[in-house]
C-alpha cells in the first residue's frame, strides 16, 4: 500500500484539530478573560530506506510517515482591560491568577475578576458564585460595608457604618505558576493545579499582587479575551489550504493505486 495515503490522512486529522482550536478561539473572541490556544505540529517517525554507510557527506535515506499534534498550548498574555463601574470588578495587568474556593472546597484559579459581595458579606466571583481567597488562602468576608476601591496590591477600602473610609485587614490573593501551560482547564475560565504546572509560587506564604512574578491589580475593570481575530482568520486560511493539500495527496495516491491495479488488465 502507498504510504502517502496514510501520510495524507494524518495531515487531515492534524489540520482538522487545528481548525477546531481556531474555531474555539474565534467563538470566544468576546469571552471575558479567555486565553487563546495554539496548535504545534510534529513529524511522525521516519521510515529508513537505507542506513548511512559512514562515508563523509552520505546520510541515511529516510521518508517521513506523516504529522501529528505535538501540543496545544495556551497564550497567557494579558487581554485589554475594559473599564467597569462596579467597585469590586478587577483585572490583572499581566501574569497571575485570582484564587477561588469551588463547591468542593478546592482551590481553583481564574483570570476573571467579576467579583461582588454575597448576602453574607463574602467576596465571590459573580459568574460562578465561588468565594474569593486572600493572600493567605482564606475566604474574604466584609460585612456591613460599602465598597470604595481596591488598590493595586489587592487591599479593599470601604465605608463603615459611620461613613468613614476603612481598609480591610487582608488583600485579594494572586497566585502564579512556573509553568502556567501545565494548568488543567475546568471550563468557565477556571484552572486547576497539576503536577506539570507545579504548586503556586511562594506556596504557603502570602501571595500578594505585584510579587512572585505576578502583576498588579487594576480596579474597576475586567480583562477581555486576548484572541486576535486577524491572526485567527489568517491561520484559518493557512489551515484550510493545508487540509486541501493533504486531501490532494490522498486523491493522487488513489490515482497511482488505480494505475497499478490497471496493470492487470
Amino acid at each position: 500500500m502507498i504510504n502517502s495515503l496514510f501520510t495524507g490522512v494524518s495531515g487531515l486529522k492534524a489540520h482538522q484539530t487545528k481548525m477546531d482550536v481556531i474555531g474555539n478561539n474565534v467563538a470566544n473572541v468576546n469571552t471575558v478573560g479567555y486565553k487563546a490556544n495554539r496548535v504545534v505540529f510534529k513529524d511522525i517517525l521516519s521510515k529508513t530506506l537505507k542506513k548511512s554507510d559512514g562515508s563523509a557527506g552520505t546520510g541515511a535515506q529516510q521518508v517521513g510517515l506523516g504529522v501529528s499534534i505535538a501540543s496545544i498550548t495556551t497564550d497567557f498574555s494579558a487581554g485589554t482591560s475594559q473599564s467597569s463601574t462596579s467597585a469590586y470588578y478587577v483585572s490583572l495587568s499581566g501574569a497571575g491568577f485570582f484564587m477561588l474556593h469551588n463547591d468542593d472546597g478546592n482551590t481553583v484559579y481564574t483570570r476573571v475578576g467579576d467579583f461582588t459581595l454575597d448576602t453574607n458579606g463574602y467576596l465571590i466571583q459573580e459568574s460562578t458564585g465561588y468565594r474569593v481567597l486572600d493572600e493567605n488562602g482564606d475566604e474574604i468576608q466584609v460585612t456591613d460595608a460599602t465598597p470604595v476601591s481596591i488598590s493595586s496590591d489587592g487591599t479593599i477600602s470601604y465605608l463603615d457604618s459611620s461613613n468613614n473610609v476603612q481598609t480591610y485587614g487582608t488583600r485579594i490573593g494572586v497566585a502564579n505558576f512556573a509553568n502556567p501551560n501545565g494548568l488543567e482547564k475546568l471550563g468557565s475560565n477556571l484552572y486547576a493545579e497539576t503536577a506539570v504546572s507545579g504548586a503556586p509560587l511562594a506556596y504557603g506564604t502570602a501571595m500578594i499582587a505585584g510579587e512572585n512574578g505576578t502583576d498588579k491589580i487594576v480596579s474597576n475593570s475586567l480583562e477581555s479575551s486576548n484572541v486576535d481575530l486577524s491572526v485567527e482568520l489568517t491561520d484559518m486560511i493557512v489551515t484550510q489550504r493545508g487540509y486541501q493539500a493533504n486531501s490532494r495527496v490522498i486523491t493522487t495516491s488513489d490515482t497511482l493505486l488505480e494505475e497499478l491495479v490497471n496493470l492487470k488488465r
